[in-house]
């Protein structure tokens, strides 16, 4: 239920979760780790809907990191498996709730060709959907992010004089992406594990004890209350 508190005409336009806390999740069950991320994913689409009922316009969760590929080979190769039949499973549900699926990440070699191929299915069947924007981040970094715009730009030519802010932004992985206003991170861990790191310069940070498979959308609204307590001044003072 929407708390009453909830000010709706203050609702934060872009969220962006770290969904930390699978596999400790996992093992405090006695299961292997890879369980918890397959436990993760209610928390995922209650999360999506509860975005959706109060009108956030785009959710951006962290989905694998450039680092994940440190982790052992077995957990690397189940999240590849499970992100593509999440993506079979799940894309045409979130079609018909009018969510429009994207992705932002570094698209390599190291990411198997058909996971891409069911990326890009997604991508294609939700393309024209006008509701709330899913953007997935796979295969991410931050500062690849940022590397990769630059060396974009010195690939295009662009002029050390025409380098600014909104320059920059256009190449970034997707520049329609909005700054982030709030980012969650849970399982108590508080730091950003680079994600993100332009888009949220900004943004408001809240971290919870909760472990992601335990994340419901009633989490999600107490974030936005605490979010609406805080007082934005983007570097200013408000009167």
């Amino acid at each position: 239920m929407i708390p009453v508190a909830l000010d709706m005409s203050r609702v934060p336009q872009h969220v962006a979760c770290v969904m930390d806390g699978n596999g400790r999740w996992a093992q405090a069950q006695g299961m292997a780790r890879t369980e918890g991320h397959a436990a993760g994913e209610e928390a995922l689409f209650d999360t999506v809907e509860g975005a959706q009922e109060i009108g956030i316009r785009w959710l951006t969760v962290f989905a694998f990191s450039t680092e994940n590929w440190k982790r052992p080979p077995e957990e690397v190769k189940f999240l590849m498996e499970f992100n593509e039949s999440l993506l079979v499973r799940r894309s045409h549900e979130l079609h018909e709730r009018d969510v429009r699926i994207r992705f932002v990440g570094r698209r390599n070699w190291r990411v198997p060709k058909r996971v891409l191929r069911r990326m890009d299915e997604a991508v294609d069947l939700t393309q024209h959907n006008s509701g709330m924007t899913l953007n997935i981040a796979f295969n991410y970094g931050g500062r690849a992010e940022i590397i990769d715009a630059v060396k974009e730009m010195i690939d295009d030519g662009v002029q050390i004089d025409r380098i600014d802010e909104r320059t920059l932004e256009r190449y970034l992985y997707d520049s329609a992406m909005p700054d982030v206003d709030l980012l969650i991170r849970t399982s108590g861990e508080h730091r950003l594990s680079n994600f993100l790191l332009w888009q949220i310069a900004y943004s408001e940070l809240l971290f919870t004890e909760t472990l992601w498979p335990d994340f419901r959308r009633n989490d999600l609204y107490d974030a936005i209350l605490e979010y609406q307590a805080r007082d934005r001044r983007f570097g200013g003072l408000n009167p």
